[in-house]
């Protein structure tokens, strides 16, 4: 099922019938992975009176409201809105969703008490300098990342100079395997998204971010074709679906 995606006026190869999912699914479960010191998503039927919305309790049909938080609960891809006082919205700021990407697994360094991404990891790994996303897998890659209890660990993050090299190599979309580009508690500094998003000049409004990926060790690094799912909220940020095809 081989297709061709041309991007920029060059031609891939690409077999729709092997997609990688690199989402984490959002479940109704302590064991769902989660950040930033909430609770599980919710999952439950509605309630009127008596009226239960589960076809097990009687109702002709399901029906659930589901509360959950993007940032802390799973995959999702977030916009500049995430840090400024003006409002974007993730559904406006995403135009296209069809990327040339480049996936990479990096080792944190430890500095001090910090296991950081540095600026020469960055340089060193990358080698396709005509990507427009860059997946970041860290390692070690172990299947628990998509349970993971991530609040009070102090997970490793990407330092201001590597968010900044890869804004200046013109990364449009950053995909990564943690609940934050930044470090957990860092005062509210925000430094990698800030440097990303390039706040304090030429504002990249169409560049995004997407955490808590997980990219299973059978992906091998390399190029693929991403297809960026979203879901269409008119909010900072949203669950997201990304999805890599290998380049043949």
């Amino acid at each position: 099922m081989n297709t061709i995606i041309t991007i920029d006026n060059k031609k891939y190869t690409i077999d729709l019938s092997k997609p990688l999912d690199i989402s984490i699914t959002l479940k109704a479960s302590k064991s769902n992975a989660n950040a930033w010191y909430i609770d599980e998503p919710k999952i439950e039927p509605v309630k009127i009176g008596d009226w239960v919305a589960n076809v097990k309790e009687g109702a002709s049909v399901n029906f659930n409201n589901i509360a959950f938080n993007p940032h802390a609960h799973g995959t999702h891809t977030e916009c500049v809105g995430h840090i400024t006082e003006d409002f974007y919205s993730i559904n406006k700021c995403l135009k296209r969703f069809i990327f040339l990407a480049e996936v990479i697994s990096v080792a944190p360094e430890l500095i001090g008490e910090d296991a950081v991404i540095s600026k020469n990891q960055i340089q060193f790994l990358i080698k396709n300098k005509k990507a427009e996303a860059l997946v970041i897998r860290t390692m070690p890659n172990t299947k628990d990342k998509k349970s993971r209890q991530y609040s009070n660990t102090n997970w490793p993050y990407l330092t201001e100079a590597a968010a900044a090299y890869i804004r200046d190599c013109g990364i449009q979309h950053l995909l990564i395997d943690l609940p934050s580009v930044d470090k957990e508690k860092d005062d509210g500094k925000l430094l990698a998204h800030k440097a990303f998003w390039n706040v304090d000049g030429d504002i990249r409004t169409e560049a995004t971010i997407t955490e808590f990926v997980y990219v299973a060790n059978k992906i091998k690094d390399g190029d693929y074709i991403l297809n960026l799912q979203i879901a269409p909220f008119e909010n900072d940020a949203t669950p997201s679906k990304p999805v890599l095809y290998k380049v043949e």
